[in-house]
């Protein structure tokens, strides 16, 4: 069966990457977005790379090399970070993986389209730099 929404961890250490990289002053190293984070540098780095090859990330190797944005926060959209990390948000209603009952009948009528058209919608609408700019709640956190 499908997820209604997917957050993966990975995503999750995409946008904190990312908004750390957007309020950095230089480049970052994996190493040093991982100990910030609290992650595994294996996979801090492996997110990075989708990151890069997405075009939201720049790499450049060597002893002053890192990771920096490959844009300005302000053109970068929270709907883009997510998309490189998890795929194609859904549009459709469904939470099979293959739609099993054609669109009739569906036991949860639009709430599963609604849901992801929100989400799609606020993620699209938000970029880095609102993300990141907005004051953190308690646990410090850019992105609640």
């Amino acid at each position: 069966m499908a997820e209604l929404i997917r957050f993966s961890e990975a995503a999750a250490l995409a946008f904190h990457a990312l908004a750390r990289l957007a309020q950095a002053e230089g480049r970052l190293s994996a190493a040093e977005i991982a100990a910030q984070l609290g992650a595994s540098e294996a996979h801090v780095a492996k997110v990075l790379q989708v990151l890069v090859r997405a075009g939201l990330v720049t790499a450049k190797r060597g002893p002053h090399g890192g990771y920096a944005l490959a844009r300005p926060p302000e053109e970068i959209r929270l709907l883009e970070v997510y998309e490189a990390v998890e795929g194609e948000l859904r549009r459709d209603g469904c939470v099979f993986s293959h739609p099993v009952c054609a669109g009739q009948g569906c036991l949860f009528g639009d709430l599963v389209e609604g849901i992801r058209a929100r989400l799609r919608a606020e993620l699209f609408g938000r970029t880095l730099a609102e993300a990141v700019g907005r004051p953190p709640r308690g646990d410090g956190c850019p992105f609640r």
